[in-house]
């Protein structure tokens, strides 16, 4: 909706990873099967968090991609301008070239206050909030129906000495 599937995608990744036991890598493949998005399409926007410090990859066997320490603090706004490159929310919402206060488009008014509420709302939704939200059962990120061959978001196992 607001945001693009390359970004979309890397939020879902990322609250994935981020469910699974700390340091654990899991293969793109596994993710993609999961999330049912194009595994190669995945594999890119994975590979990119790896190169902008999100995420550790690791190949050969064992291999796979990981969180790296502290990214479960980034913010739905900061991982979309990770992975758009620009500031969310910079251009005009109708896609005009110029719009601003003083080349205001027909919108723009009415969109900024709405825009402020917006960024304010994604800048407090942290990746390590949402995935504990999803290991709590209180949310998905998959499709409802289509838990068969998929791997679950796992739960950290109690130690039981």
């Amino acid at each position: 909706m607001l945001l693009s599937k390359t970004s979309e995608y890397a939020l879902q990744a990322l609250i994935y990873l981020a469910a699974q036991p700390p340091g654990e890598s899991v293969l793109s493949r596994d993710i993609s099967d999961y999330l049912h998005v194009p595994a190669q399409y995945l594999a890119k926007i994975l590979q990119d968090l790896a190169k902008r410090g999100v995420l550790d990859s690791f190949k050969g066997r064992g291999g796979g991609f990981v969180m790296r320490p502290g990214a479960e603090q980034l913010n739905i706004l900061e991982v979309v301008e990770i992975v758009e490159g620009q500031p969310f929310g910079q251009g005009c919402v109708l896609g005009l070239k110029a719009c601003a206060d003083e080349t205001a488009c027909p919108v723009h008014t009415q969109w900024k206050p709405l825009k402020a509420e917006v960024v304010g709302l994604l800048s407090k939704q942290t990746i390590g909030s949402m995935a504990e939200a999803v290991r709590a059962g209180r949310y998905r990120i998959h499709l409802p129906g289509m838990e068969l061959n998929m791997r679950p978001v796992r739960t950290p196992s109690k130690d039981l000495s």
